[in-house]
């Protein structure tokens, strides 16, 4: 694979990151039909989500300052803080905590499942599964969820169960995007405060995993997949200015409409790849 093929997955790594259409599984499929006909890698995968996650930071920067802020207060100055803080400064540092409760669940079995997320995961036979079944929960949850708590109404067995949805996306066709606004519908959040804490939770997560395998890539290039570096790094850039322009345009998309188009999306595109798996139209490994 060379140059131009990096550029085309680091555009469809920027366009699907934060749709809940699943990232990787569209990098593991898209790889079919390139000239090469193979899989990116899990190290590609991650790597170009440094660039993705930049644009969150960059499109929610004020929100992470107040969380970073009230976070650090609470920290150093403990349950006096909590006591005069405004309700505000309260709530910005309560989803800082709970962030980092939230983020345990990917990291711990991230780290121990590497053999898994770099083989038996990454089948096509499961990602179109996993396209059309999380798909379908997506629908559940945002058709049936109460709708009606912000983020003020986060608590910790909610910061877990977020963490928990957020570990799934360790199978590519999941979303981590999808899992985790599936989670915050089903507890009753609106689309805007769920979608917009699922960007927020994987800041950490991303950016772990994304210096990890970049770690991986430079001192164990073997496990680097079929892309040099260089290449990784320009898809890395090109992703970063695509998502950003898809966050803004998603979070005045779920403002007044519902998640449905992608649901439909994802169980067209998870049928037509077992379609074409069953028929022999693409190799399944």
């Amino acid at each position: 694979m060379g140059l131009l093929d990096a550029l085309i997955l680091g555009i469809i790594q920027g366009l699907t990151e934060f749709l809940p259409i699943s990232s990787s599984a569209h990098l593991r499929i898209a790889g079919e039909f390139l000239p090469a006909a193979t899989d990116p890698g899990a190290t590609f995968t991650a790597i170009t989500q440094i660039g993705t996650e930049l644009a969150v930071v960059v499109y929610f920067a004020r929100d992470i300052g107040r969380i970073l802020q009230g976070w650090f207060r609470s920290l150093g100055k403990g349950r006096s803080w909590w006591k005069s803080a405004s309700a505000e400064d309260r709530s910005y540092a309560r989803i800082g905590w709970l962030i980092i409760v939230g983020t345990l669940p990917i990291v711990i079995v991230g780290y121990t499942a590497q053999d898994y997320i770099r083989g038996a995961f990454r089948s096509l036979w499961l990602v179109a599964t996993v396209l059309i079944v999380f798909g379908l929960v997506l629908a559940a949850a945002d058709w049936w969820g109460r709708k009606t708590r912000d983020l003020d109404a986060l608590t910790v067995p909610h910061g877990l169960l977020y963490g928990v949805a957020q570990m799934l996306a360790l199978i590519p066709g999941v979303s981590r995007s999808g899992a985790t606004i599936a989670m915050g519908r089903t507890l009753g959040y609106d689309r805007v405060s769920a979608t917009r804490y699922s960007f927020l939770l994987a800041i950490p997560a991303v950016f772990g995993s994304g210096f990890y395998e970049l770690n991986t890539a430079l001192t164990r290039p073997e496990l680097a997949g079929p892309f040099s570096l260089l290449e990784i790094t320009a898809a890395t850039v090109v992703a970063f200015g695509v998502a950003l322009a898809v966050i803004a345009w998603l979070m005045r998309y779920i403002a007044t409409r519902s998640f449905m188009p992608f649901v439909i999306y994802r169980v067209g595109l998870g049928t037509a790849v077992l379609i074409a798996l069953g028929t022999g139209f693409i190799d399944p490994l």
